[in-house]
């Protein structure tokens, strides 16, 4: 994978603050999976999919600081 020199702010993604505590967090995620699940979006999939991936990515990256 080639590095862009981007990167990525998960906090951004999932809307939380840097502060953030582990039920907010988890609050903000499940609230983000259910409106981006692919399954709920059967007319934009591959974007529904793509964003679901990130959304994910960031709820386990922001989960690991947390512990």
């Amino acid at each position: 994978m080639q590095d862009t020199g981007m990167t990525v702010d998960y906090y951004n993604i999932l809307n939380v603050t840097r502060t953030v505590n582990d039920d907010d967090l988890k609050k903000a995620y499940k609230k983000l999976a259910m409106k981006w699940h692919p399954d709920k979006n059967p007319n934009n999939k591959e974007e529904a999919q793509a964003t679901f991936i990130r959304i994910s990515q960031a709820y386990k990256v922001i989960m690991l600081t947390l512990l």
